[in-house]
C-alpha cells in the first residue's frame, strides 16, 4: 500500500490504534467499537476501508477487526447485499480456520438473503484446490443452524457435503463433521440416512464430530453400524 492508495490515511489510523491493543478476543472485540474519524461515513465507504485493510494488511488481529466491522452490520439486508460483492473475495486470503469460520458466520447470513448468488459460489469452492475454500463451501451452508431462519434444501446441502467425505485434509474433515451435525438439527431423518449410507467412508474426525449433539442411543447405534461395516 502507498500514500496514493485510496483510504491510505484511514487504514493507517486503524493500524496505529491496533498496535496499542494487546490482549485476547474479548478485549479486541471491545476495542473494535472505537469511533474512528471515518466511522460516521456511509456504510459503503467504511466497507471499502476495511476491504483495503483485509487485502493489504495480513496481521491476524487486523483481519479480526475487519470481521468485527462486518458482524456489526449483519442485521440490515441492504448492507448484507452491499457486502457480498466485496467480501466474497476475502476468502482468497484465508489461511486460518478462525478467519475461515468468522467469514462463515457472515456468508451464511448472506446466503439466507441471496441464495441464488451465494450458493453457486459455494459450489465453485467445493472442488477448489484451496482447502479453506473447500471447508468454506460446506460450513457456510448452515454454520450454527440455530442462528438461521431460512435453510437450503437437504439435497442442496448434501450435494456439497458428499464430495468432501473422502477429502484428505483435517480441517475439511472437521467441516464435514460440523455440517453433518448441524444438518441433523434441521433434517434429522435425512441426515441420519446420509450418515448411515456413508458410515464406512466417514473419517474418524468427521464421524465423531457429527455425533456431538446426538442422544446416547443414536450414538451407540451409529457406532455399532460403523464397527460392523469395517
Amino acid at each position: 500500500m502507498t500514500t496514493n492508495d485510496p483510504y491510505y490515511h484511514e487504514v493507517q489510523e486503524v493500524l496505529a490504534h491496533l498496535r496499542g491493543v494487546n490482549g485476547n478476543v474479548p478485549l479486541h472485540r471491545g476495542e473494535s467499537k472505537r469511533t474512528y474519524s471515518f466511522s460516521h461515513r456511509p456504510f459503503a465507504d467504511q466497507l471499502l476501508i476495511w476491504d483495503l485493510l483485509w487485502r493489504t494488511e495480513r496481521g491476524f488481529w487486523t483481519s479480526v477487526h475487519a470481521f468485527f466491522f462486518l458482524e456489526r452490520h449483519m442485521k440490515k439486508e441492504a448492507q448484507l447485499l452491499e457486502m457480498w460483492p466485496v467480501i466474497v473475495k476475502w476468502q482468497d486470503q484465508v489461511d486460518d480456520w478462525g478467519l475461515c469460520d468468522s467469514l462463515s458466520k457472515i456468508y451464511t447470513r448472506i446466503l439466507e438473503v441471496i441464495p441464488n448468488d451465494v450458493y453457486p459460489q459455494l459450489q465453485q469452492w467445493n472442488n477448489d484446490e484451496d482447502l479453506w475454500k473447500r471447508r468454506q463451501s460446506i460450513v457456510s451452508l448452515l454454520y450454527y443452524s440455530r442462528t438461521k431462519k431460512v435453510y437450503l434444501t437437504f439435497d442442496q446441502i448434501s450435494n456439497l457435503v458428499i464430495p468432501l467425505i473422502t477429502d484428505k485434509e483435517y480441517y475439511v474433515q472437521k467441516g464435514v463433521g460440523w455440517t453433518l451435525r448441524e444438518l441433523h438439527n434441521v433434517y434429522p431423518e435425512q441426515a441420519i440416512g446420509l450418515i448411515k449410507s456413508h458410515i464406512k467412508q466417514l473419517s474418524s474426525i468427521a464421524f465423531s464430530t457429527c455425533m456431538e449433539k446426538m442422544n446416547v442411543v443414536l450414538v451407540d447405534e451409529l457406532k455399532m453400524l460403523r464397527k460392523a461395516a469395517k
